[in-house]
């Protein structure tokens, strides 16, 4: 009872921070972590009350994993191969596919460190499961709080919204890019249709080093062909990443007059990070994301994921720790107590 007990603990938790309405990787965590624990519990009193049971529920899990990890990592390989093809080869582009061999490998990998014996072999084998086991549940965490985050509502009438770059192609506005200023136009085209006064719109991007001009210039030229008058955009065109695009486009909202929310347009797989990013720098800003092509997808969120990862590596490490510990805590509150 007691797992489930703090099951019902972390859902308590997660709906307060939920009732915050803002960017948190908590939520996410919070809510997985509610429901692996509401179904440890399950399994618990299933090895109390009925062992035949739990052990008929603990072969089909451990014969359904194995399947699962082969469709998913099949899945990732196809994808990989579709990115290369679509996109050109980059390392952002062969993420998938380097997940998806990953996923075939890994097996091979503990098999040969078991083989390897002695206790050595085996405490390898267990801290390599235990590094997957952690990269996989904080990832299915940041899937859960991407989710999440994106079903916030949306401020019908906000008095600026700021649209972050992605790239041109020869100095031009390419589909990925458009589907963000294309999400901003309705936004804008909704609040005016509420009344009121006009949103400003932010095109925000600078000038890579292939690129012949800046983003924000691009974007700006793109709103304007699609009818936004010209007084009411105000491209940021110094930035070289979202912090950037953060930082120098608040300098162009704090001058706009009006007390309404920020809307921040990004695409959806960039949501849960802008808005993390935008919390101390846009403060009560929301974002909003496009649609991104489906075959896109799982290399731009695997993309998110590893940045996120990277900007909190030292958290991460105590966090796996504190995962580690916490797994070998619960198997023997289920099977040797």
């Amino acid at each position: 009872m007691l797992l489930l007990a703090f099951a019902a603990l972390l859902l308590v938790v997660f709906a307060v921070a939920r009732a915050r309405q803002r960017a948190q990787l908590r939520e996410g965590t919070l809510l997985v972590a509610a429901v692996v624990f509401a179904a440890l519990g399950v399994l618990q009193l299933l090895v109390q009350s009925d062992p035949d049971a739990a052990a008929t529920t603990v072969r089909v899990v451990a014969v359904a994993t194995p399947v699962i990890v082969l469709v998913l990592a099949v899945f990732l390989i196809t994808n990989g191969i579709t990115m290369l093809r679509l996109e050109g080869r980059s390392l952002a582009n062969l993420l998938s596919l380097i997940a998806g061999v990953g996923l075939l490998v890994f097996p091979l990998l503990l098999l040969a460190l078991l083989a390897w014996g002695g206790f050595g072999g085996f405490v390898v084998a267990a801290g390599v499961v235990l590094v997957a086991g952690y990269a996989a549940a904080a990832f299915v965490a940041f899937l859960v709080s991407s989710l999440l985050y994106a079903a916030l509502p949306a401020p019908r009438r906000p008095r600026a919204i700021v649209v972050l770059g992605s790239g041109l192609i020869r100095g031009e506005v390419p589909p990925l890019l458009r589907g963000r200023l294309d999400r901003a136009i309705a936004a804008w085209r909704r609040a005016v249709r509420a009344g009121g006064a006009a949103p400003v719109l932010v095109p925000s991007g600078g000038q890579g080093p292939d690129e012949p001009r800046p983003e924000g210039e691009a974007m700006a030229e793109y709103l304007r062909d699609q009818g936004i008058p010209g007084d009411l955009i105000r491209p940021e065109t110094r930035s070289l990443n979202t912090r950037e695009n953060l930082e120098f486009s608040r300098v162009i909202v704090d001058g706009i007059d009006g007390g309404g929310p920020v809307l921040i347009v990004t695409s959806d797989y960039h949501m849960l990070r802008a808005g993390l990013l935008a919390r101390r720098r846009i403060p009560r800003a929301r974002v909003v994301g496009a649609r991104t092509a489906a075959y896109f997808v799982p290399s731009a969120f695997l993309r998110e994921y590893v940045a996120l990862l990277a900007r909190q590596r030292w958290m991460h490490v105590v966090f796996a720790l504190v995962f580690g510990a916490t797994l070998v805590s619960v198997y023997a509150a289920i099977f040797l107590v």
